[in-house]
């Protein structure tokens, strides 16, 4: 067996399953866990979905909110252990592949139109 198909099978076993169909524009809420002390605990950070990049075991998500009126962007890797879950809220209509002209805007500039036609 060659190095490459070690590495892969040992990543088929880390991938998720339970994870839903994330798209461009989507608002989110991620569960993410935090450890304090001793205790563990899911904590929700909800926000729209502005970029999505690699495949497989790399896959990551960026999701960008409004926090106390700046902008708050986080990655999130999708295969996480540190990701409880996903849970995708509404589905935005958009015509790019990366939404980075959101960091410019504020306020109502910001609003994204719903879409209908994607099942949640």
């Amino acid at each position: 067996m060659h190095a490459q198909e070690v590495i892969r099978s040992i990543e088929a076993e880390q991938l998720k399953s339970d994870l839903p169909t994330i798209y461009i524009g989507d608002t989110v809420r991620v569960g993410v866990r935090i450890r304090e002390g001793g205790k563990e605990r899911t904590q929700p950070y909800e926000g729209t979905v502005i970029a999505r990049r690699n495949s497989g075991i790399n896959e990551t998500i960026t999701v960008r909110r409004i926090f106390q009126g700046v902008g708050v962007e986080r990655v999130f890797l999708l295969h996480s252990p540190r990701v409880a879950d996903i849970k995708v809220l509404r589905r935005a209509k958009v015509r790019r592949a990366k939404l980075y002209y959101l960091r410019d805007r504020i306020g109502k500039a910001t609003r994204l139109k719903q879409r209908f036609d994607r099942p949640l």
